[in-house]
């Protein structure tokens, strides 16, 4: 595909722009409004492919929560081995449109890999996920992130009344979720292990605060994101953090979101999620 097209998909999703004009300009890419709606499918997200691991349901246990948050009450999904005893704890963090099936399916990989696997949902206390993407996008921009932060790291305070968590805790986001997985890097500080794909880095100031050890995902076709490499993986040297960065040639944003057609690339997304557990092996269960 056009990388023009991935690009301008990439500025639709993560700036505002809305859905007319967005449609305006693929037209006038793709050569008129039938070849955009012909084009379409493959650049959204196709939640039905969101089912990688359903037919290991059997093997785990499932369950959604709810714990306190701001402005109101926030939700999780978990899902964890069915066998009862301590787990160290995965934390999943979402893109920007809230919790989905896809999210969903990644904690249950997580789970299936022998973590106790919880996806809060950011935009829980605003009443939820909508079905509709442009929805949750508009809810989205609403969300304050100091809010955010304090729900996410209120997580790690409901783990602890947990009998099925052993008290070791690593976070892994995508998007969205890769710039919160920094932030909660920053401001937890028993945080063992923080994974982010293809997301905005945490200011230089902030890098000394943190516990964790690191691991970024980056595709290199995403400049927008890229740009804030140099000055973080710079501020990670010298405070002496330890930090993994892989950054995968050819590939988009998004890469490991088997949902989306146009973005997701197969090899990219199990090379990286098999250095993401054996991360976290090493940081969690070692």
């Amino acid at each position: 595909m056009d990388q023009r097209i991935i690009n301008l998909y990439d500025e639709y999703t993560h700036k505002p722009l809305t859905r007319a004009e967005f449609l305006t300009k693929l037209a006038r890419l793709t050569g008129g409004m039938a070849a955009a709606a012909a084009v379409l499918p493959l650049l959204e997200s196709d939640y039905v492919r969101s089912m990688m691991t359903e037919e290991d349901g059997k093997k785990l246990f499932t369950e959604y929560i709810t714990y306190p948050g701001v402005p109101a009450e926030m939700g999780a999904y978990i899902a964890r081995p069915k066998k009862k005893k301590k787990y160290p704890a995965v934390v999943v963090i979402h893109e920007n449109r809230g919790l989905n099936a896809h999210i969903e399916d990644v904690t249950r990989r997580a789970a299936m890999a022998g973590y106790l696997a919880i996806a809060p949902n950011a935009l829980a206390p605003l009443g939820g996920t909508p079905a509709n993407e442009d929805e949750a996008r508009t809810l989205f921009g609403t969300l304050k992130a100091e809010d955010s932060l304090k729900n996410f790291i209120g997580v790690f305070d409901y783990l602890t009344t947990r009998k099925d968590y052993n008290g070791k805790a690593g976070c892994v986001g995508f998007c969205w979720g890769g710039a919160m997985s920094g932030s909660l890097a920053v401001n937890v500080p028993t945080l063992k292990a923080a994974v982010g794909f293809y997301g905005r880095q945490p200011a230089d100031a902030d890098v000394p605060k943190i516990n964790a050890a690191i691991q970024l995902h980056y595709a290199s076709l995403d400049e927008r994101v890229n740009a804030g490499i140099p000055a973080y993986e710079a501020a990670l040297k010298a405070n002496n953090k330890p930090y993994e960065l892989h950054l995968y040639e050819g590939v988009n944003h998004a890469f490991h979101n088997d949902t989306s057609t146009s973005r997701y690339d197969e090899a990219a997304a199990k090379l990286a999620w098999e250095r993401t557990l054996d991360f976290f092996e090493k940081h969690l269960k070692g």
